[in-house]
């Protein structure tokens, strides 16, 4: 079990502890062989995951150079991901004349996707989730590259499953969700076709404590918000444990692509995280509606085989949120939407 504080008091804090890397990444990077570039560097996921590699990279006494590839929103955005030692590359990745550009390096994490507002755009969530992939993949034919997929390419399954594994047949719903597919199937085509060695990360959801599903359901019992019970059942994994396994998920790529869930190990009830927020706030949870007898579950027991189990307790986070909440701290406003069944994102 990794060392946790029982309170995290600022963004300082809470970004050391997401980007802390594992005793086991750091031994990777001590023998990884090449450059690493992480596509899509400054989305949710990306500044965390980035400054883990360079922290393990360090650790490791290893001299590599990390490439972190975006539009970025603002210089100040770029700025900080240089300040931890990121030779940052600004530019579109759905131009074709940027791509091929970019250099090739041996180790491609690949992070960029749409999803909000994608049913508003429904061309362009499709060029970012399976166009680019066909000219990242071409691209970067000589390179290891993990990929950045979601559980949302599954079908609702029922709880007593234990949630869809690698080798179901995916069933997405919605054109979002059959864009995903879209870029696994992109991926698995260059894997196959240059004999690329790619792993598919097959994510739902990762959370911290300023975006994720338990910060929705959080902030809308402090808000005293209707919370829908439809989807009443989810998976979550803590975005430190999340960034280990993605970084150490470059020793396991394959020709074809390898397909990994990468999520938490328990079922959670929408229901039973609300009223636990709830006691934590002093608010009795406004719940609506029943259960459905399905919901979005993924299983994870392949990589936990493969990596060991999520280091962080998700009671632990929930009290992390809770408090970080209460004390009226940064939040992203970027929902999850995880209580769409319909695909309709």
């Amino acid at each position: 079990m990794m060392d946790y504080q029982e309170e995290i008091v600022n963004e300082k804090q809470l970004d050391d502890l997401l980007s802390k890397p594992s005793a086991e990444a750091i031994e990777m990077f001590s023998r990884v062989e090449g450059d690493i570039m992480i596509l899509g560097v400054a989305g949710k996921i990306g500044p965390s995951l980035v400054r883990m590699a360079r922290r393990a990279c360090d650790e490791a006494g290893v001299v590599k150079k990390i490439y972190g590839v975006s539009l970025f929103e603002s210089d100040e955005q770029q700025k900080k991901i240089e300040s931890i030692g990121i030779e940052t590359i600004h530019g579109d990745l759905l131009n074709t004349e940027f791509i091929k550009s970019l250099p090739k390096v041996k180790n491609v994490f690949f992070l960029a996707g749409m999803k909000f507002g994608s049913l508003d755009n429904l061309s362009l969530t499709w060029a970012v989730n399976s166009y680019l992939p066909a000219l990242v993949v071409e691209h970067f034919n000589n390179s290891k590259i993990v990929a950045f997929s979601t559980g949302c390419v599954y079908p609702l399954v029922s709880v007593e499953t234990g949630g869809s594994l690698e080798t179901d047949l995916p069933e997405p719903v919605g054109e979002y969700a059959q864009s995903c597919l879209g870029r696994e199937r992109m991926f698995e085509y260059g894997s196959i076709k240059n004999k690329t060695k790619v792993a598919l990360i097959r994510l739902n959801y990762s959370v911290e404590l300023r975006y994720g599903v338990l910060v929705d359901i959080a902030t809308k019992v402090k808000t005293e918000q209707e919370i829908d019970l439809a989807m009443g059942y989810f998976n979550v994994i803590w975005q430190g444990d999340v960034n280990d396994v993605v970084l150490r998920s470059l020793e396991h790529c394959e020709s074809p692509a390898k397909i990994l869930n990468i999520t938490g190990s328990e079922i959670l009830s929408v229901r039973e995280v609300a009223e636990e927020f709830g006691k934590l706030f002093g608010i009795k949870p406004k719940l609506v509606n029943e259960e459905s007898k399905t919901a979005l579950l993924s299983n994870s027991e392949l990589v936990y085989s493969i990596f060991g189990r999520p280091k962080i307790p998700i009671n632990q986070v929930i009290k992390w949120i809770a408090k970080w909440i209460s004390d009226d701290k940064k939040l992203l406003g970027k929902p999850t939407h995880y209580e769409v069944r319909d695909g309709k994102y």
